[in-house]
Order: structure tokens, then sequence, then C-alpha cells
């Protein structure tokens, strides 16, 4: 298993995605515009209401100030009576207060112990003349020259109940927002990954062999509509010249099947002609040598059938615990026989799936057949059949051998891959590779492990569509 590197922080799989990364820089982008929109308006809405209301106790506080430059306190107090006679000032506070803060004039009974004589706006509690609850009021207060005070106001209750009525409205308008923003966020990212999904099931069963796939498009000219169709063209051009490919190799393998067939009629001929013991011995060493060449020659054709999906219309529900067990019933003798104990483990109930059996029954015969050669000390060979989901299943087989080191395991599954070729054993090096021919034609894929000691291969099956 791989190990982070040190140093390199690991994030969890959901912050890893690029479509979770889309959807929160889109998420927190809108939050941040909407939000502070929001926040802007509320904010200059308030400041306006209140840059109005000072603007009214500082015109109040003037034109008394100008009574009082006219005429003194006097002045001042018989105005203020005046004002409050004709109830013109419903909204006002005004005092008239001498230098110890008792009231000469106005609404409030004393000074506030909390105003300066001096204040340029401040916001306050006071109870009015009159009234039996205390009211929010904005104040400014100023000094007259003959030591006496000044304080106006106007009540901002009204202000207060507007800028919470503001408040609680852009709350709500914030918090629809940002849900419609989530939505339209993950709308956004589900399209997205539908698109990047499509093309991701291409790759896969492109990989496994199922060349003729391509990726849906619909015409639009949009950037994943050009992607589609830049990887149909090279997916094309693959499936061509692994075609002729395959054509060539096919046609190469069978064309030469007919002449070592007469090759090996023409030594079986000669050796019924014959009784001299060194030509008998060198004709059964060329006859050997041409059985190996054809059954070669038949492994790669059915390798290179298997990989152009012949066959694949042959796939069958069938159960794998039952189809292992009659391969180790076959096998069972020469497994004996060459000092392997060959057992299988499956579950009791019927595990169906759908193969071709033929091929598969083929598959896990070359696997016996390679660890009866090659699992060097070993004694035990084991099938194991099971289902790893509702869409997939896995049939192994594992040896207590020698083992294949993990850096060759992939050239142990290269066509015509011979890891010891001066070990002088016999073999072909196409077991693997038909291995994992059938693994595709079943949509799966075949891994090579170190079984501790041994080698264990494992294919995963998977349901098409």
């Amino acid at each position: 298993m791989a190990l982070p590197h040190r140093g390199v922080r690991r994030w969890p799989p959901i912050l890893r995605s690029s479509i979770a990364r889309f959807i929160g820089l889109a998420f927190l982008g809108q939050f941040l515009v909407t939000g502070g929109v929001l926040l802007y308006v509320q904010q200059a809405s308030q400041r306006t209401v209140i840059a109005a209301e000072r603007e009214a106790a500082d015109e109040l506080r003037d034109d008394l100030i100008a009574l009082y430059r006219a005429g003194g306190s006097d002045a001042v107090r018989r105005d203020v009576a005046e004002r409050f006679r004709a109830s013109r000032d419903e909204n006002v506070a005004i005092l008239l207060a001498d230098r110890h803060g008792k009231a000469l004039a106005g609404n409030l009974s004393a000074w506030p112990a909390t105003v300066p004589e001096r204040t340029s706006w401040r916001s306050i509690n006071l109870y009015r003349v009159g009234r039996v609850e205390p009211e929010p009021i904005g104040v400014v207060a100023q000094p007259l020259g003959d030591g006496n005070r000044l304080l106006t106001g106007v009540v901002v209750a009204n202000s207060l109940r507007l800028a919470a009525i503001h408040e609680e409205a852009l709350s709500i308008a914030f918090a629809v927002s940002l849900v419609l923003t989530l939505a339209m966020a993950i709308i956004l990212g589900r399209i997205l990954a539908r698109q990047v999904w499509g093309i991701a099931a291409t790759a896969q069963e492109v990989a496994v062999g199922a060349l003729h796939h391509r990726v849906e498009t619909d015409g639009s000219g949009d950037a994943f509509d050009r992607l589609g169709q830049s990887i149909n063209a090279m997916l094309e051009r693959i499936d061509s010249l692994v075609s002729q490919l395959r054509m060539m190799t096919d046609g190469l393998a069978h064309d030469l099947k007919s002449p070592v067939t007469r090759l090996m009629t023409v030594i079986e001929q000669a050796s019924t002609r014959t009784q001299d013991e060194g030509a008998l011995d060198a004709l059964d060493e060329v006859r050997r040598e041409a059985e190996t060449l054809q059954a070669m020659l038949s492994t790669a054709l059915l390798i290179s059938r298997t990989e152009a999906g012949l066959g694949a219309d042959m796939l069958r529900e069938t159960d794998l615990g039952r189809l292992l067990a009659d391969i180790a019933e076959i096998y069972g003798p020469l497994a004996e026989e060459s000092g392997f104990a060959l057992t299988v483990e499956a579950p009791e109930e019927p595990l169906l799936f759908p193969v071709h059996r033929e091929l598969l029954s083929q598959a896990v015969a070359n696997l016996i057949e390679n660890a009866l050669k090659y699992a060097d000390a070993g004694d035990h060979i084991l099938l194991t059949a099971a289902h790893l989901d509702a869409r997939t299943a896995r049939i192994s087989v594992s040896d207590n051998g020698s083992g294949i080191a993990a850096g060759q395991h992939e050239e142990a599954l290269r066509r015509f891959g011979r890891l010891d070729p001066a070990r002088g054993k016999p073999g072909s090096g196409l077991g693997l590779s038909l291995v994992r021919a059938v693994a595709r034609l079943h949509h799966g894929t075949v891994m090579l492990q170190d079984a501790g000691p041994g080698l264990c291969v494992t294919l995963e099956l998977r349901r098409s569509g």
C-alpha cells in the first residue's frame, strides 16, 4: 500500500473532490457577495435614518441658540413653553437647565446624569414629562454663556423599530438567498459531475477492453461537447489500430496452425517408417516442440478472440462455487500427483453470476497449472469465490509457494512475459494473458498479490450496464 509522503497533508476524500471544491467556492463566493450587499444596504439605511434624526436635533438646538443670543435664557424659556402649548414638537425632547442640572424649561424633569453638558450625539433612554415609560431619544447638548445648559433631542423609537424591521427582512432575504445559492451550487455540481462521470465511465469501459464505447455528445459545442468529440476521435483511431493489429495476429496465428498441423502429421508418419533409436528420439523432440507451438498458436488465437469480445453474448448465470468445485474435481488427481492439496472455499448458497463458463474455466485451469509448475516448495492451492457487492464477484487462486516479486507482477501479466526463461520449465508466457483477457470479457480486472507466502491471483468480475 502506498503511504503518503511525510509532511503532505491528506485531506478527506470529499475535500479532494474537484466538484466539491467547485461547489464550495461557488457557494462561498455567492455567500460573500450576497452577505456583503445585504450588510451594506442595512448599514447604509441605518446611517441615513440616524443622520436625519441627528440633523433634526441639531436644527432644534441651533434655533434655540439663536433665540438665546437674541434674548437670553428667558427668550429660550418662552419659546420652549410656546412649543409645547402648541403641541408642535410631540417627538422632541428639550431641556433648559441651570448649572446644577435643575430644569428651567422643557419636557425633561432634570439633566440626565450620563449626558455631559457638551454632547454631539448620544442615544439614551429618558423619561419625558407625562410619560410612564422611558423612550429611546437621541440628544445633543451645549452649555450657554450664562451658565445654563441646553439639551435638544428627538425620539428615535420609530427609527429603531424600522431598523429592526429592516434587519429582520434582510436576515430573511439572506437566509433565502443562502438556500437558493446552495441549491443552485449543488444542481450545477451535479450537472458537471454527470458530464465528468459519463467520460469516466467510457474510459473505464475502454480500459477493460470495450473499445467500441464512446462518450455521449450533445452537439452544443461547449467545452464538454468538444472534449467528448476529441476523446471519441482518439478512441476511433485506437480502435482502428488495435483492430488491424488483432486481425494481423489472428490471421498470422490462424495461418500458422495448418503448417504446424501438417508438420505433426509428417512427424508421426516418419516415426512409423524408422526403427532408428536416434532418429525416433529426434522426431519425438520435434513433435513436442510442434505441440508446444500449436498450443501457443491456439492460446494466442483464443486471447485475440476473447479480447475482441467474441463470446460476450454467451455469458450465463452460473454458480461460481459449483464451477470451482467441478474444476477442483478435474485437477485434484493431477495436483495430488504433484504433491499439492487442492481445496475450494465458497458460500454454501449458490453464488450466481453471469460468466462465460468455458473461458472462465480455462482461465482458472491456467492458474492451477501455473501454481503446479512454479509454486516451488508449495503444497497447497486454494480456490475461492465470493460476492464483493451486488455487481461484483471475486475468484481467487492462491498457493503457498515462492510467489512472484511485487515488481514483476505486471511483467507476468504481459503477453509472452517469462520471468525466468533460464529455469527451463515449460510455458508459453500466455497463460496469465488469457486470464486477463477473460477478466476483461467479464468487465473485470486481474490482480497479483503476495499471499504471504505464495502468490494470489484474483479476478474481479463485474456485471455490465
